[in-house]
């Protein structure tokens, strides 16, 4: 089998995935474009074999049979630890899989805006969340955040993950980490109970539904600072997607609920940059105050982007902002942060230092 040597090759190269599928050539994404890794394709005898490998206990197996979907973490020794997801696509396994690396970096390590971050982590209750498309460093920065407070404060962590992929060890504060189907069978009923268990911070790894989100906001009304991600792109879909998780006779109290315990959102895009040299995250921040809570409050929430354009003052920045910043300093070319803005006549007057009335 090549997936050792595919394993390697991802630690290697410091490819973020690996996609494998039968009867096609091996993929590695590094800095984000997918390259080939193998002029040799998977046959379906080798891709049983590498599944057969990965769902390496009864227990993965039976669940891939009766789901024929999984998700986990794989541990190769004296290689490194991977995320791995298999799956099937026309009658057959296909696999992807993700690099974890063990290393858990400062916010200056990862450009991320540092003192906002930091910030945020002084929070003692309330939600804060981390936004952005899969792949973007969403996890990477909270583990970021929580191994700050690891280290500046003594608290209790209890972080909720499907799968748990960096590992924590305690300094000054406690952590207890729970997997799902290891340790717990989901959000919901992890969130049950998590207020007897004395948290001073909760880290839900992904939130998807209204029970989920219910349950955090109760546990932030308790007195609890939670941590949480969403697959959306910038902060006010984020919030148009926390409103509509529940029904319409709701949404006045929610919005009610989230002017009150919403901290802030950090919204993230991994672009290339432009020394060739991986990754740099270009960002959107919004910062809770009193203007923009009381435009979550009304249900104004289109006005909150022109908040988010105008609140350097409160550590807030727009995608186009931090775009241009990052073209203007020579990490990223003009193109790509094109491509990546929400609007590029928005990036061009911005670009050009036009203010659009």
């Amino acid at each position: 089998m090549r997936i050792k040597k595919f394993l390697k090759q991802m630690i290697e190269t410091q490819a973020s995935d690996l996609f494998l599928r039968t009867q096609a050539l091996p993929r590695l994404r590094i800095n984000g474009k997918v390259q080939t890794a193998d002029a040799q394709p998977i046959s379906l005898e080798e891709m049983t074999a590498i599944t057969t490998f990965l769902l390496d206990n009864d227990e993965r197996k039976q669940f891939f049979a009766q789901n024929l979907d999984i998700d986990f973490i794989h541990v190769e020794p004296g290689t490194g630890r991977f995320r791995v997801n298999i799956f099937k696509q026309r009658g057959t396994p296909a696999v992807v899989i993700r690099c974890v690396y063990s290393h858990i970096r400062t916010f200056e390590e990862l450009c991320l805006p540092a003192d906002l971050c930091r910030r945020f982590c002084e929070e003692s209750k309330g939600l804060v969340l981390l936004c952005g498309p899969a792949g973007s460093g969403k996890t990477t920065t909270i583990c970021s955040m929580i191994e700050y407070i690891n280290l500046t404060n003594e608290k209790h962590i209890v972080t909720i993950e499907d799968p748990i992929e960096f590992l924590f060890h305690d300094k000054k504060s406690i952590i207890n980490q729970r997997e799902l189907g290891l340790d717990v069978h989901s959000y919901p009923i992890a969130l049950r109970h998590v207020t007897q268990q004395s948290p001073d911070l909760l880290f839900i790894g992904t939130t998807r539904d209204e029970p989920t989100m219910r349950a955090a906001i109760s546990a932030t009304e308790l007195g609890v600072f939670v941590l949480t991600t969403f697959h959306t792109v910038n902060a006010v879909q984020t919030i148009h997607r926390i409103i509509n998780f529940f029904p319409p006779h709701l949404h006045e109290e929610i919005r009610m609920q989230l002017s009150l315990i919403l901290k802030g959102i950090v919204s993230l895009r991994l672009l290339p940059r432009k020394d060739g040299k991986g990754r740099i995250p270009a960002y959107e921040t919004m910062v809770v105050t009193p203007t923009i809570a009381r435009l979550i409050r009304e249900g104004s929430t289109k006005e909150i982007q022109s908040f988010i354009d105008e609140g350097e003052l409160f550590g807030m920045k727009s995608f186009k902002q931090t775009l241009v910043k990052l073209v203007k300093e020579n990490l990223v070319t003009e193109e790509d942060a094109r491509r990546f803005s929400d609007s590029k006549d928005e990036f061009d007057l911005e670009l050009k230092g036009i203010k659009r009335l």
